[in-house]
C-alpha cells in the first residue's frame, strides 16, 4: 500500500475548482486521458492515452467540500479523497490517493508513480482554471 497526498492553493474560487474537478462531461483538460465513459451515476471509466482503463466508483460527495471514490484496474486498487476549502477568492485542494499494487513487482514504484500523476493532475487543473478565468 502506498499513500500520497498533494496539497495546493489554486488561484480560483471554490465553486469553479469543484465544478472542473467533479465534472465527468469534460475531461479534455486532462493531459493524461484519451476518453472517459460514464457507466452510471456513481461509476465511470477513464482511459489513458495508451488506452489503459481504470474504473472509478464514487463513494462520497459533499458539494464544495469533499469528493471520494474507489478505483481499480488490472494493476492496482485504491481510494482517492479530495478535500476542497475556499480561502477568500482562492481554493485549497488536498488530494490523497491510497493505492495497493496488485503485482508484487510494481509495489516499490507505486509511491513515485502516484506523486508523478498527482503533480500532472494539479498542473493540468491550474492551467484549465487560468484559461477559464482569462475567458471571463
Amino acid at each position: 500500500m502506498a499513500v500520497s497526498t498533494i496539497t495546493e492553493i489554486i488561484d480560483a474560487d471554490l465553486q469553479k475548482v469543484w465544478n472542473v474537478v467533479t465534472s465527468l462531461d469534460d475531461f479534455r483538460w486532462r493531459s493524461d486521458l484519451s476518453d472517459l465513459k460514464i457507466i452510471s451515476e456513481k461509476e465511470f471509466v477513464e482511459y489513458t492515452k495508451d488506452g489503459y482503463a481504470t474504473t472509478f466508483t464514487i463513494t462520497k460527495t459533499e458539494p464544495y467540500k469533499c469528493w471520494e471514490f474507489d478505483m481499480e484496474n488490472e494493476n492496482m486498487t485504491g481510494h482517492w479523497k479530495g478535500i476542497f476549502t475556499g480561502i477568500n477568492e482562492k481554493t485549497e485542494i488536498s488530494f490523497t490517493e491510497d493505492v495497493t499494487a496488485k503485482k508484487l513487482i510494481m509495489r516499490p514504484f507505486v509511491r513515485f508513480y502516484l506523486k508523478k500523476q498527482q503533480t500532472r493532475y494539479v498542473t493540468d487543473l491550474k492551467e484549465i482554471l487560468a484559461k477559464l478565468t482569462a475567458e471571463e
